[in-house]
């Protein structure tokens, strides 16, 4: 069973196929055909984010601009509101400074210092001067 055994010539001579080249020209037209097909799907699509886009940016435009309103009123109400604050400011370091004590006594009540004299003028004199000056 081991034993070597002839080997036999085929019956039969194989036949090679025989290749038929395919005409490039059709080839070449559907890498064309697929290459503008995928152009085309590439623009559409661009096409469509930029529709998206200029929507969004037409939505957006008119509540930018009403923010910006809002801010500039509230930047001028800001600036008053600062000016005031820095008047009340003033007002209180002047109120409350001890040197100025006695003369925001005098402004606010009709107290004066013991130690200062009131000089009143009378109406007549007043009358007088202004009547008999030229």
């Amino acid at each position: 069973m081991n034993a070597i055994q002839p080997s036999r010539p085929p019956l039969k001579p194989i036949q090679k196929r025989r290749v038929v080249p395919r005409p490039k020209r059709h080839l070449r037209q559907r890498s064309y055909q697929v290459m503008a097909l995928e152009g085309t799907a590439k623009i559409a699509v661009n096409l469509v984010i930029t529709a998206a886009a200029a929507s969004a940016l037409a939505q957006l435009l008119p509540y930018h601009w009403l923010q910006q309103d809002k801010l500039r009123e509230i930047q001028t109400e800001v600036k008053l509101m600062e000016g005031r604050v820095n008047n009340l400011q003033a007002q209180f370091s002047r109120n409350f400074d001890p040197h100025q004590a006695k003369s925001i006594m005098q402004e606010q009540s009709y107290r004066f210092d013991p130690n200062q004299r009131r000089i009143a003028f009378p109406k007549e004199t007043t009358e007088i001067e202004s009547t008999s000056s030229p």
